[in-house]
């Protein structure tokens, strides 16, 4: 069985995310989907609000899918996270460019940490490249529609958060 980890912080998560784990699932017979707890991005939604929104849109996905999908809160190293669930690969979406000096950064560290372990890039859609969760929170909070960017459930949590007057 090949298990892959796409880790994030999903504060919240988006339609990007969703495609990204969509895609994931055709490479891996088991998703294990890391939800980071992150203290210092300080994130809108607690761990357990992040957990509950992405086992909810992840609902149901196993069946379409064929894929096992889990939801496994961390805080660790993500090479650790990855040994703890057994993972033989780590899934990373990109947007743009800028995210890809990164992400080459730190697949050259965990390769040093576990070169059992390889990372792959996905790229979602066009229609989803330019979201990002951190956008996605400021529209809302400037009272902006995020519908574009979220499935109803998560927009709805969105406005929890930021009522409208």
């Amino acid at each position: 069985m090949r298990t892959g980890l796409y880790p994030g912080t999903f504060d919240p998560i988006t339609l990007g995310h969703t495609d990204i784990i969509k895609r994931a699932c055709r490479l891996v017979d088991r998703l294990v989907i890391g939800v980071a707890i992150n203290r210092d991005k300080g994130p809108l939604f607690t761990l357990e609000e992040r957990v509950a929104m992405v086992e909810a849109e992840a609902a149901g996905w196993t069946g379409k899918t064929g894929t096992e999908i889990v939801v496994h809160p961390f805080e660790n190293l993500l090479i650790d996270c990855a040994r703890d669930v057994d993972a033989q690969v780590i899934v990373r979406g990109l947007r743009a460019v800028a995210d890809f000096e990164y992400e080459y950064q730190m697949v050259g560290m965990n390769r040093v940490l576990d070169d059992r372990i390889e990372t792959v890039f996905l790229m979602a859609e066009a229609e989803h490249q330019a979201i990002a969760s951190k956008l996605v929170k400021e529209i809302a909070r400037l009272g902006g529609n995020v519908s574009s960017f979220v499935t109803p459930a998560v927009n709805a949590a969105l406005n929890g958060k930021f009522p409208r007057p």
